[in-house]
Formats: structure tokens, sequence, C-alpha cells
């Protein structure tokens, strides 16, 4: 059972997690690059004060479910909780050291004015949030991998899956000649 809610848990945050960088990616960063450079500042400035702690969150969730998943597990199953567990950290230190400091400028520069060089500070944070989205959903790609092969691999008697052939009164797997 405890694999079972674990297994919920990393799914639930590493997809939560996934979804928003993938959203930022696809539709804010273009969106970015649309607007005046005030308008962006002053939004990215913004939208960092309730980012930063849900996106922490989600990330340290994620890392640590699939971390303790990669400690209940073996073989296989062990390698994939591993390997998203590594991503979902990848994902928070590329954020750490590479978007928030640039944060830090962006707010900065929404209550003052932007560097000459902005706009290459502007495509490495867009760098960093591009690597940090793709290790997110490769962690979260890994995790319904291992789920699926936990289903794949459960036997047809297993208590969550009722043996559809045993008769009412029955046990599931016991001989009826006992």
């Amino acid at each position: 059972m405890p694999i079972r809610i674990l297994t919920a848990v990393a799914l639930l945050s590493a997809g939560l997690l996934a979804g928003a960088f993938g959203y930022g990616a696809v539709n804010l960063g273009p969106t970015f690059d649309a607007v005046p450079l005030e308008t962006r500042l002053s939004f990215h400035a913004e939208l960092m004060k309730m980012n930063s702690p849900v996106m922490q969150t989600a990330m340290a969730l994620t890392a640590l479910s699939a971390l303790a998943l990669a400690l209940l597990h073996r073989g296989r199953e062990r390698l994939l909780a591993a390997g998203a567990t590594l991503l979902a950290a990848a994902s928070f230190l590329i954020t750490r050291f590479g978007n928030v400091p640039i944060n830090a400028d962006i707010k900065r520069w929404a209550v003052s004015s932007a560097p000459a060089d902005h706009a290459e500070i502007l495509r490495r944070w867009d760098l960093y949030n591009n690597l940090r989205t793709l290790t997110a959903v490769a962690a979260f790609a890994l995790l319904i991998t291992l789920a699926l092969r936990r289903r794949a691999a459960r036997p047809a008697d297993a208590p969550d899956a009722p043996d559809a052939a045993a008769p009412p009164g029955r046990t599931p797997g016991v001989p009826a000649h006992t």
C-alpha cells in the first residue's frame, strides 16, 4: 500500500511540475517576447512571488517521493525511480542556480530599468527555463513508465484485482477441493 500512495504522490507532483513548467515554456515564453519589455518585467516579477513557493514545493515533493520509490523498489523499477529523482533534483538545481538569480535581477529591473545586455540575460533565463522543463517532463515520463510497469507486472490474482472466476464466498486462488 505505501508504494501505491507514493506512486500517486510522485505522479501528481511530477505532473503538476511538468505541466506548470510546460505551460510557462509554451505559452508564457512566447507571450513575454510579444509584449513590451516593461510589461514582461513587471509581470515576471509579480509572477515569481507566487511561483516560487509553489514550484519549489512541487520540485521537492517530486524528488522526495521518487527517492522513496527508488528505495522501495529493486531492479529496473529502482533505476526508473532513481532517474526521476535525479531529473527532479536537476530541475531544482537549474532553477536555484540559473533562473532564481536572474529573477532577482528582473525584480530590480521592473522598478528601475533593464541594462543594455538585458536581451542576452533574458535569453539565458529562457534557456534555463527550457532545460528545467525538459528535466521535469522527463522525470514525469519515468514515473509514468514505473507506474505502468508495476501495473503490467501485477498478477491477475493480486488483492486489488478480483478474480472474476471465483464463485462468491470462495477465496481467489484457493482450490475448491480443500
